[in-house]
Formats: structure tokens, sequence, C-alpha cells
């Protein structure tokens, strides 16, 4: 979420053009990753769903990628104008691999946006699924990794309705649940 979560602006939808773009970007790669965080949440909803920006996160791509599949990737994302780019995460002594590649896009149409892809390698098979012809991180894995530290926007929609579908035994892909807006409670 772009944004701090706020139950006020609950309803608010991220811009269709920046989803296409990161859509178009994730297309190429496809094949040679597994798809986590905000967008493994995207895949996991609904088809044709309301992109609510508490709904699940896409301010950024989130991919593991094999290590017999890095340097596949690497070229594909540097093909599509994409470029690595520094983070404070880079100093640190990182067992994950980081990277993060970036392209600021230039429609025309629509003011400049970028583009970011966290790019993790995968040292060990991750559990996963499969959904739509993309291959995501299994839910509940999924979940562990918002307490791990690896993704932040635990309190997305999406995040908050799987862990309730999991505690009740149902798996939650697919669900309309994982869109669905809460009701707040209080004033």
């Amino acid at each position: 979420m772009g944004n701090p979560h706020n139950p006020d602006r609950y309803g608010e939808t991220w811009p269709q053009h920046k989803i296409d773009a990161c859509l178009h970007v994730l297309q190429r790669v496809k094949p040679h990753v597994v798809v986590s965080g905000g967008y493994a949440w995207h895949f996991m909803a609904p088809v044709g769903h309301p992109e609510y920006k508490h709904g699940h996160d896409h301010k950024d791509i989130d991919i593991y990628v094999p290590k017999h599949q890095v340097s596949t990737v690497i070229s594909l994302l540097l093909g599509l104008g994409l470029r690595k780019v520094t983070t404070k995460y880079d100093r640190l002594d990182n067992p994950e691999e980081f990277r993060r590649y970036e392209k600021v896009v230039e429609d025309g149409e629509h003011p400049p946006f970028r583009i970011t892809i966290d790019f993790f390698v995968e040292k060990a098979p991750l559990p996963t699924t499969e959904i739509n012809g993309w291959s995501v991180v299994e839910p509940g894995t999924l979940l562990g990794f918002y307490t791990q530290g690896h993704h932040g926007s635990s309190e997305c929609f999406a995040v908050q309705a799987a862990r309730k579908l999991l505690d009740k035994g149902i798996d939650p892909v697919l669900r309309p649940e994982l869109v669905e807006i809460p009701e707040r409670s209080g004033p």
C-alpha cells in the first residue's frame, strides 16, 4: 500500500495503467519466477476484482527467482528497460541475495511512474501454487513472509482475509473475501 493504512481511504483504487504496465513486465518473466507479495495476492483474488489500494499492494513487484534462472530473468528485465538500483539493503549481509530493478514509464498519457521489482534469489524451492498459469507463493507461506519482514502491508484486505480463511481450514485462492472491504468497527 503506497500510503499508511487508513480505513477512511478504503475504496480507493490503484490506477489501472500502472497495474497494466507492471503486468506487462511480469508476463515477460512469468515462466522463470515465483510471484510473491501484493501481486501474488492479485493473482489469488478472483479474476476481474476491484484493484483496491488496501486490498493488496501494487506499489512494487516481488519475485523469487530460482538460481538457475537468475541470468535469464536479469537479461529479460534489462531488455525491458529496467535497471538495477542501489538500496540500503545492498550494504547488509543479505542471505536472500536481494536485488531491485526499476524503470520510469513515460507513456505520454499519464504522469511518469516507476515500476519497481524486488528480486530475491530462491535458495531452496518455495511452496507454490499455480493460478491461471502464474506460479505464486503458497498462501500459508506467503503469510509467513509478513511476520518475517520479507513483505510489508500486513494490513491489506487480502492478507487479513487469507489469515482468517486459513485459520478455518479454507483455501483462500480465488475467494471473494480477498478483495472485500472489511466492515469498520467503532466511530
